[in-house]
């Protein structure tokens, strides 16, 4: 499994490999401790709530795909734009279809190594 980023442009990257582990605590180490995830539109989660979110995504059984489109870094922080889509057979069988452009803030951390702070995958939804 790949280490998590030395780069604030490969945190989206490293997620997906371990989003599509399928490996609950694998996704978790992305994310910095108190790390705000954002599962639907106005809807911010932390700690417990976040990670169950999460995992209810991976839950779907579909791999992610991300494609970064703009990375702002600034010192220990980064502004990730990401256009990301789960797609694919779920499963129960159904199809499954979910696409979005995330708004996201990375942040270094101590290790040199660079987690969500804030995973808001609808970032652009209105």
């Amino acid at each position: 499994m790949r280490e998590l980023a030395e780069r604030p442009q490969d945190v989206p990257g490293v997620f997906a490999e371990r989003f599509n582990s399928g490996d609950p605590a694998a996704v978790a180490e992305v994310y910095e401790g108190g790390a705000m995830f954002v599962p639907a539109p106005g809807r911010a989660l932390t700690g417990a709530d976040a990670h169950a979110a999460n995992v209810a995504f991976m839950g779907l059984g579909v791999p992610i795909t991300v494609r970064p489109r703009h990375v702002y870094a600034a010192g220990d922080l980064a502004l990730l734009v990401v256009d990301w889509e789960i797609d694919g057979t779920g499963l129960d069988g159904e199809h499954v279809h979910i696409e979005g452009t995330a708004t996201d803030v990375a942040r270094r951390g101590a290790d040199g190594r660079w987690r969500y702070a804030i995973d808001n995958p609808f970032g652009t939804a209105r």
